[in-house]
C-alpha cells in the first residue's frame, strides 16, 4: 500500500519529537508531583520501616514507653498496604501481644493495630484495652473527661489517642460507655481556646498539632453521641427533624487552622517541632470532616507535595527525619509520614452537594456518613466522602467525585436565570466526563422536585434524555444486594451514555409516606446500632441496599485514590509546535448510537499521547460519513449500541476512504449484539469479497512492534448470568483478545471489536457491561493508533 503524504508527514514528525519529562526512579517530572511519586514514597518508606525491623518483631522503642514505637510503625505498615498476613505484620503482631496495658499512647496505639489487622482474633486483647482506657479517664476535677500517661493532670495528646483508640474500637463493634464519650466531649468543648484553638493543655496557646487533635476529638464524640435528624416512633420513622446541636466549636476550629495553615510547620509552635504529628492530625481533620479544602487550601496535596518531593533527602530518599527530640527518629517521622500519605489518599465515593441553606441539603446531617460506613463494611476498603460547594466548585473539581449526591426540599435551581444556565452546563460538563447524579427530595420537597426536573431538563435540552421510571430489572435493585419488591420505591433515571447516568429518589406524595432514603441512611450508625422494630430496621436495610447498589452501578466498585487525580503542570511549546505533526482522528457519526460513548475517543486519544508521545489534535471531531473531509482522517471511530443501516452514498464513501489507506476501528458498546450483528452486515455490504476474520494472536498489531503494548493477554469483565433474586456479579477473566479485521492488500484497514471498548475507555463501564477493562481498553485502542500510523 502507497503511505499517503500526511502519514508519511505524521511519522517523521513522529521520530524528531523530543521525549516527555522523565519522571526517572523518582516519579517527579518537571511538571511536580505526580501519582507515581506519591506511591514511590510510600513504598519506599515501607520498605524502610521493614528494613529496621529487629528480630524479636520490634522497632527500637522510647525508655519506659515498651511498645510505642513498634505499634506506630505496625499501624504505618498497615495503613501503607502491607497486608497483615506479611512476615512483618505478624512479627510485630506477636510482640505486641505480650505487652500489657501500662501506658495511654501504647495501649491506643496498641489496639488501633489490633482494629485494623486482626480483630476478631485480638478481640479480648481489644476488649482488655478500652477497659483499661475507660478506667484511665480522669472522673473528676477541672481536667475531668481527659487523659494522662495515666499519672499526671491530663493533657490533650493522651486524650487525642485514647478517643481514636476508643473509636476504632466501637466501629468493629466493641462497646464504649456513653459516659465516657459524654465526659471527653465535655473536656474538649470546655478547653477549646477562645479563638477556636486547642494547646497541649488547657488554657495553653493553641498549636496546630493540638488544634486538629481538638478538632478529631469532637467530631469522633459527635459522631458516637450526636441525635439522628430522623426519629423513630413505634413503626413509623419520622424523617426531617434536625436538632440543634448548638454551638459549633469545629467550626471555629476549622476556620484558626484555616487562618495558620503550613504544611511546613506545626502553626503556632515555636520552632515547629512536631511537624510530622502535625500532619498525621492535619490528615485526620481533613477527613473526618469530609473537606478537600481547608480554607483555599489542598490539605492532601499541599501536604503530600511537602513530603514526596521537599521534606526527604532527595527524591530517592527512603525515610523521613523530623524536628525535635521525638521526630529526629527516623522510625517515627517516617510513620507519621506514611499515615499523612497512605491515609489521606483514600478514595472518594461520593460527595454531598452544598446548595442554598444548611437546613436545606443537609436536613440529615449523618446519612451519607453512615452509609459510606456501611459500603466500607461491605467492600472491604477504606473510603472517604465529602462535601463540595455546587456554586464554588469547578468541573474539575466535581470529576473528583465519581458520583454527587444532591438532595433537599427547596429548588436546587437558583433565581437568576444566568446561574441557572452556569449550573447547567457545570452538572452536564461533569455528566460528559462520566460523572453520576444521584439526587432526591424530601422533607415535603415539592419545590426540589419542580425545580429538579426543571433543570434536568436545562441540563440535557435533547428530547431523548428525560427522566423515566427505572424497570425492575434494573441493576439498581440487585447491584450488590437484593431490594424486596415490597420495600422498593419509585426511582427515575436518565439514560446517557453507557448507562444510566443520573438518578432521582422523588419525594414521596402518596399515602404510605415512604421516609426518604436519606433518613433512613441517617438512622443507621456503625459499631452503634439501634435496635428498632422489625419492621423498621428491614426499611432502614433496604435503603441502605439501594444506597449501596446505587454506588456499586455508577462506581463499578473501581475507585480512584486522590493522588491519581495529581497532574503535573503541561511543558511549554513554542507557537510553531501547535499543529506540526498532529494526528487527526474523527468519530463517524451514523444512526446506531454513535454519542453513546462521546468521551471515548477523546480519551483513547489522550492515553495515547500520554502513553506514545504522540501529538493529536483534540477534542476529536464528529463527522458525517459522506462528508468530504474525511478524506482528511487517517483514522476514524465508530461505536454504538443500536442495530443501524448505511445508505449507499455512505457505503461507497467509506470503502473509498478505507481503500486510499485510512483505517476504522469499532466496538459494540457493552458487547451490543444488534450493533454487532448490524456492523457485520454493512462491512458484508461494503466488501462481499474481504469478510471480517479474526486478528491472529500473534499479529504484529497485538505486540509492541509498532511502539505499544504487549496485549496477546488481556482482561474481559464477563457479567454472571445469575437468577433475578441475585445480586448481580461480574467475572473478570484473562483472555485473549477477540479481535476482528479486513486485510486489505498487506494492512489492516478494519479492526472490530465485538466486545466493549467504549464504555471503558469512556470510564462509565457498569457492572452488567461485558467488555476488557479499563486499562487493556485503552491498550487495545492504543495498539491500534500506533498500527495505523505506520501502514
Amino acid at each position: 500500500m502507497r503511505r499517503t503524504p500526511l502519514v508519511a508527514t505524521i511519522v517523521a514528525a513522529m521520530a524528531a519529537w523530543p521525549a516527555p519529562a522523565s519522571l526517572g526512579a523518582s516519579g517527579v517530572g518537571r511538571g511536580g508531583l505526580t501519582p507515581e511519586a506519591v506511591r514511590q514514597a510510600i513504598q519506599r518508606g515501607a520498605n524502610f520501616l521493614k528494613r529496621e525491623q529487629m528480630v524479636a518483631g520490634n522497632w527500637p522503642d522510647h525508655m519506659g514507653y515498651p511498645g510505642g514505637v513498634t505499634a506506630l510503625c505496625t499501624l504505618a505498615l498497615l495503613n501503607a498496604g502491607v497486608p497483615p498476613e506479611d512476615d512483618s505484620i505478624q512479627r510485630a503482631l506477636e510482640f505486641l501481644r505480650r505487652i500489657p496495658p501500662q501506658r495511654t499512647y501504647v495501649v491506643s496505639l496498641q489496639t488501633m493495630v489490633f482494629c485494623r489487622a486482626d480483630p476478631e482474633r485480638d478481640r479480648p486483647l481489644i476488649v482488655r484495652n478500652v477497659k483499661a482506657l475507660e478506667k484511665w479517664q480522669i472522673t473528676s476535677g477541672s481536667n475531668r473527661g481527659a487523659w494522662a500517661y495515666p499519672e499526671g493532670p491530663g493533657d490533650n495528646s493522651n486524650s487525642q489517642f485514647a478517643l481514636l483508640a476508643l473509636y476504632e474500637a466501637e466501629r468493629i463493634g466493641v462497646q464504649v460507655s456513653p459516659q465516657t464519650w459524654q465526659n471527653a466531649q465535655r473536656y474538649w468543648r470546655q478547653c477549646q481556646n477562645p479563638d477556636g484553638s486547642w494547646g497541649y493543655t488547657r488554657g495553653a496557646r493553641g498549636t496546630g498539632s493540638m488544634t486538629t487533635a481538638g478538632i478529631t476529638s469532637l467530631v469522633i464524640t459527635a459522631d458516637r453521641l450526636g441525635e439522628p435528624d430522623a426519629v423513630v416512633e413505634g413503626d413509623r420513622i419520622r424523617p426531617c427533624q434536625r436538632s440543634d446541636r448548638g454551638d459549633n466549636p469545629v467550626e471555629r476550629a476549622v476556620q484558626w487552622l484555616a487562618s495558620n495553615f503550613s504544611v511546613e510547620e506545626n502553626p503556632a509552635a515555636r520552632e515547629s517541632p512536631w511537624l510530622m504529628y502535625y500532619l498525621y492530625g492535619l490528615e485526620r481533620v481533613g477527613r473526618l470532616t469530609n473537606r478537600r479544602f481547608i480554607g483555599q487550601h489542598d490539605w492532601y496535596r499541599e501536604g503530600a507535595d511537602y513530603l514526596v518531593i521537599r521534606a526527604r533527602g532527595g527524591p530517592l530518599a527512603d525515610n523521613w527525619v523530623g524536628r525535635g527530640l521525638i521526630e529526629r527518629n527516623s522510625h517515627v517521622a517516617t510513620a507519621f509520614a506514611l499515615l499523612f500519605l497512605s491515609k489521606g489518599r483514600w478514595p472518594v465515593l461520593l460527595s454531598k452537594v452544598k446548595h442554598g441553606s444548611e437546613d436545606d441539603w443537609n436536613a440529615h446531617r449523618s446519612d451519607v456518613n453512615n452509609l459510606t460506613r456501611y459500603v466500607e463494611s461491605r467492600w472491604k476498603t477504606d473510603l472517604i466522602w465529602q462535601v463540595i460547594d455546587i456554586e464554588a466548585a469547578s468541573v474539575e473539581d466535581l470529576v473528583q467525585s465519581p458520583v454527587l449526591y444532591y438532595c433537599g426540599k427547596n429548588s436546587p435551581l437558583p433565581d437568576d436565570p444566568q446561574q441557572q444556565a452556569a449550573l447547567a452546563q457545570k452538572l452536564r460538563d461533569y455528566l460528559d466526563r462520566g460523572g453520576f447524579l444521584f439526587a432526591e427530595g424530601y422533607c415535603g420537597g415539592a419545590a426540589f422536585d419542580d425545580g429538579f426536573r426543571k433543570l434536568m431538563k436545562r441540563v440535557f435540552p435533547e428530547e431523548e434524555y428525560r427522566l423515566q421510571l427505572l424497570p425492575p430489572e434494573h441493576p439498581v435493585w440487585r447491584a450488590e444486594e437484593v431490594v424486596p419488591v415490597r420495600l422498593q420505591r419509585p426511582l427515575e433515571g436518565i439514560e446517557f451514555g453507557c448507562r444510566t447516568s443520573v438518578i432521582y429518589c422523588p419525594p414521596d406524595h402518596s399515602d404510605q409516606l415512604r421516609p426518604p432514603l436519606s433518613a433512613l441512611w441517617e438512622l443507621s450508625k456503625s459499631g452503634r446500632e439501634v435496635r428498632y422494630r422489625p419492621s423498621v430496621h428491614e426499611e432502614i436495610q433496604a435503603g441502605l441496599s439501594i444506597g449501596i447498589n446505587v454506588l456499586a452501578y455508577a462506581t463499578n466498585r473501581e475507585l480512584k485514590t486522590r493522588e491519581e487525580f495529581f497532574r503535573p503542570l503541561p511543558e511549554k511549546r513554542g507557537p510553531s509546535e501547535v499543529r506540526r505533526g498532529q494526528l487527526f482522528v474523527a468519530n463517524l457519526r451514523h444512526p446506531g448510537g454513535c454519542t453513546a460513548a462521546p468521551r471515548a475517543l477523546g480519551n483513547l486519544l489522550e492515553a495515547t499521547a500520554q502513553n506514545a508521545r504522540a501529538r493529536i489534535h483534540l477534542p476529536p471531531r464528529d463527522l458525517d460519513i459522506t462528508d468530504p473531509a474525511l478524506f482528511d482522517y487517517h483514522l476514524v471511530f465508530m461505536h454504538g449500541r443500536t442495530r443501524f443501516r448505511l445508505t449507499d452514498a455512505e457505503r461507497k464513501q467509506l470503502r473509498t476512504f478505507l481503500e486510499r489507506g485510512g483505517m476504522l476501528l469499532a466496538d459494540a458498546i457493552c458487547a451490543s449484539p444488534q450493533f454487532a450483528d448490524a456492523f457485520r452486515k454493512e462491512m458484508a455490504a461494503i466488501f462481499p469479497d474481504k469478510p471480517l476474520e479474526p486478528i491472529p494472536r500473534d499479529d504484529p498489531l497485538l505486540t509492541p512492534a509498532y511502539g505499544g503494548f504487549d496485549i496477546r493477554t488481556v482482561q474481559r469483565r464477563d457479567p454472571q448470568q445469575r437468577s433475578p433474586t441475585d445480586p448481580l456479579k461480574a467475572l473478570v477473566r484473562k483472555v485473549p483478545p477477540e479481535l476482528e479485521g479486513i486485510r486489505l492488500e498487506d494492512r489492516w484497514a478494519v479492526v472490530f471489536s465485538r466486545y466493549d471498548l467504549s464504555c471503558a475507555l469512556e470510564k462509565q463501564d457498569s457492572i452488567e457491561c461485558q467488555g476488557y477493562t479499563r486499562e487493556d481498553a485503552a491498550r487495545i485502542g492504543i495498539n491500534v493508533v500506533l498500527y495505523s500510523l505506520q501502514q
